[in-house]
């Protein structure tokens, strides 16, 4: 199920990230791996901020859809 499913508040683990080399590489970088476990702050329109690790990042539906929970 992706990312976008989740609901403000739960915590989820990281399945799976698709997409390019490149588009996994960024998430990775900003602390999206798998079996990571990550908390939903909000969500607007599709776009979430997201608790990942000690730091909170936004991202937007297009990204969000790609990481698999």
């Amino acid at each position: 199920m992706p990312l976008i499913m989740a609901k403000p508040g739960e915590k989820v683990r990281i399945k799976k990230i698709t997409g390019k080399d490149d588009v996994r590489q960024h998430l990775a970088e900003l602390g999206f791996v798998v079996d990571s476990v990550i908390t939903v702050i909000s969500e607007i329109n599709g776009n979430l901020i997201l608790q990942v690790k000690e730091s909170r990042i936004a991202l937007d539906k297009s990204m969000a859809v790609r990481i698999l929970i």
